[in-house]
């Protein structure tokens, strides 16, 4: 067609409306309509930072939170390095949007690290796996009973005699069993797995299995009620360093893992966290790509039997990305991750969405403007906030918990209604084009080109679930709504 006015209805050639501005608005800029009439600027939606509380005035190290669903409670377990390097552990309570502890419990009177967290739902109890430095670093859990904000501890039971590294823990809801993966010092540092029964207040193991003939590191654990498996993502030594993966199915008191893994990263990879969405039943591992500047990179894996296929990896940080942590917010069914952005030097969060194979992430949200360590991530789904532990390096490293809300959405593009037909500033009111009308407040189109709004409130011919219309010129688009 050469001449594309022709599409024009009669009259329609600067189709606007009046509106009041949500926010400084520039002209030319995509807008969305609010409930309350209003419109604000097309834009990608972020977690926020609720409120920040202490829950140790000391140096902590070794942090692990979970969620009780019992109890509705937040349990975060530490290395209290202000208390002999003890292993601590306390209980929140969310109340709005800022969260408040009990007193913290010492949970072993000696030197401990490699602290991880889980909670069994069959048993109502919360478990913590740990290398307890007071005997022979040997791999050691620990039953806790959570009462409002109180946590009574059982006795400890060995799970490993001989030094136990780099603890992850989970509770595979199919077997109703908890499952600790772990690097076995006493067996050439082999990855390792070992199944645990909760009865009462103590844990029973079943035999350890090797789930990697070769020496490990960076492990993390999840498991898939989807297919009913364990999915152990760590750091091949042997082969490079190169990130992989294998699955696990929990028999009795025991497990099985096929003979092979997949690699899901060849290159060197610190795959720090392993998250299972409930929602799309997929496998997604964040991790540092040290093959790519050590950019934040995570990647959607589909578990089959005891197979698991990958998509291609996406960026969600272009900075280089350590201490990731993740969980699953079941109410924005998104995958949350908390991190320390090296390059800037701060705590850092994003919130991910999967499609089939693949996840779009929100931008970058700061927690935190010190340069923090050792976060731990959970979701509380009582109300429906997520939680980070970690380690406030430029506050005394001081435990350090913060509440953040996150979007449902992840972006208001959905309500777009048009573009600014001039600059409105914050509740002023302005003149929009909308649909059936011709905005010339644009740039860079494709004569003839369909048109979508982005996430990010940008045109696009990439197919969204916001189309804004079709280019008349470079400088002109016809919105269709």
């Amino acid at each position: 067609m050469s001449n594309l006015s022709e599409l024009l209805p009669a009259g329609a050639g600067a189709k606007s409306a009046s509106f009041v501005a949500s926010g400084t608005l520039g002209s030319g800029v995509t807008v969305a309509l609010k409930a309350d009439g209003t419109v604000e600027a097309v834009s990608a939606t972020s977690p926020t930072l609720d409120s920040s509380t202490i829950f140790e005035f000391a140096s902590t190290e070794a942090i692990s939170a979970t969620f009780d669903s019992n109890s509705n409670k937040v349990v975060i377990a530490y290395c209290d390095i202000g208390n002999s390097s003890y292993g601590t552990v306390i209980v929140g309570n969310i109340s709005g949007t800022s969260i408040s502890f009990g007193s913290a419990v010492v949970f072993n009177s000696s030197e401990t690290s490699n602290i991880s967290t889980t909670f069994d739902s069959n048993s109502n109890k919360i478990v913590i796996s740990y290398r307890n430095h007071g005997n022979s670093s040997y791999g050691t859990a620990i039953v806790g009973t959570v009462s409002g904000t109180s946590i009574s501890l059982g006795t400890p039971a060995v799970f490993e005699s001989a030094i136990s590294l780099l603890m992850a823990t989970t509770f595979d809801s199919n077997a109703n069993k908890v499952v600790i993966a772990y690097r076995n010092a006493g067996n050439s540092n082999r990855g390792t797995a070992i199944v645990g029964t909760v009865s009462g207040t103590s844990i029973s193991f079943g035999a350890a299995a090797v789930f990697a003939a070769v020496s490990v590191q960076s492990i993390s654990i999840a498991f898939d009620s989807n297919t009913n498996n364990i999915v152990i993502a760590y750091r091949n030594l042997n082969n490079a360093y190169y990130g992989t993966v294998i699955v696990g199915t929990v028999s009795g008191t025991g497990l099985n893992f096929p003979t092979s893994s997949t690699v899901f990263n060849s290159a060197n990879t610190a795959p720090s966290a392993t998250v299972f969405d409930s929602a799309q039943n997929k496998i997604v591992i964040a991790y540092t790509d040290n093959g790519n500047s050590g950019y934040g990179t995570a990647i959607v894996g589909t578990v089959s039997g005891t197979s698991i296929s990958f998509g291609s990896s996406v960026t969600f940080v272009n900075n280089i990305a350590t201490y990731i942590s993740g969980t699953f917010d079941t109410n924005a069914n998104k995958v949350f991750l908390s991190y320390r952005n090296d390059t800037q030097g701060k705590g850092s969060c994003v919130a991910g969405l999967v499609s089939g194979t693949s996840i779009s992430f929100s931008p970058e949200s700061v927690f935190d403007t010190g340069n923090i360590t050792l976060p731990s991530t959970t979701f509380d789904s009582n109300s429906n906030k997520a939680v980070i532990a970690y380690r406030d390096t430029a506050f005394t490293y001081y435990g350090t918990s913060v509440v953040i809300d996150i979007p449902t959405t992840n972006s208001n593009n959905t309500s777009f209604i048009g573009i600014t037909d001039q600059a409105i500033a914050d509740t002023a009111t302005g003149a929009v084009i909308v649909q059936g009308g011709v905005s010339d407040k644009v740039s860079s189109l494709t004569t003839g080109s369909d048109y979508y709004v982005q996430a990010d409130g940008t045109l696009s011919t990439t197919v969204s679930s916001a189309p804004a219309g079709r280019a008349l010129s470079s400088t002109s688009i016809l919105l269709e709504g």
